[in-house]
């Protein structure tokens, strides 16, 4: 691979099976994730994490409620990502709405640490954001806002979603116990700590 003048690995763009392959492999991964914390009644941040809260209180399943929950986030999308972003995201969402549902008819969990549903689920919904974000997509809501501010250079994204994330999980001690809580906190430092850690501008040089 050349380089150009200026030293820096010239970007390639992702080819559409590229993309589609992405957005299978990242959504499965997180879907993953959040059925192990489902099972272990644990929360998230951001957007999923307060879906998972208003499944605990209402009963309603987590993938409805994620995909009406991110609905108002498609306009800022739209605005500040373009159309192209917005659609991969939208993909994205409906995506794990749906790979949430089927999820636990796929495998059979009976029994599950909650130490290791928080450390492997935060992990592997890190890593199904990371396949994402490297794909111009995300899972709506908070990650546009924070994919956003990185493109523009104001806070790394997963920065950003930390310190949201630990606002939302705040309020989880309104819902969970305090033990679940924790754990969620512990969920929530693996996947910002690998987003924060992987995910910087210029490491990675492929577009959409």
């Amino acid at each position: 691979m050349s380089v150009d003048d200026a030293g820096k690995l010239p970007e390639q763009k992702h080819r559409l099976y590229e993309d589609v392959l992405a957005l299978l492999l990242g959504t499965l991964l997180a879907s993953f994730g959040v059925t192990l914390y489902t099972e272990a009644t644990l929360a998230t941040g951001g957007v999923a994490g307060v879906s998972m809260l208003l499944n605990y209180l209402t009963g309603y399943g987590f993938g409805p409620i994620f995909f009406v929950v991110n609905l108002p986030f498609y306009a800022l999308a739209i605005l500040r990502m373009g159309w192209p972003y917005t659609l991969r995201t939208f993909a994205a969402v409906a995506l794990l709405s749906l790979f949430s549902r089927l999820t636990p008819g796929w495998i059979d969990i009976a029994a599950l640490d909650p130490l290791y549903a928080a450390v492997t689920g935060g992990g592997l919904i890190g890593m199904g954001l990371l396949i994402l974000f490297r794909h111009r997509a995300g899972l709506g809501g908070l990650n546009i806002l924070a994919l956003y501010l990185q493109d523009k250079g104001i806070m790394r994204a997963g920065w950003f979603q930390l310190a949201v994330d630990v606002a939302i999980l705040i309020a989880a001690f309104f819902v969970l116990p305090l033990e679940k809580v924790v754990l969620s906190l512990v969920g929530a430092a693996v996947v910002n700590l690998i987003l924060g850690i992987n995910h910087k501008p210029g490491r990675y040089m492929g577009m959409s």
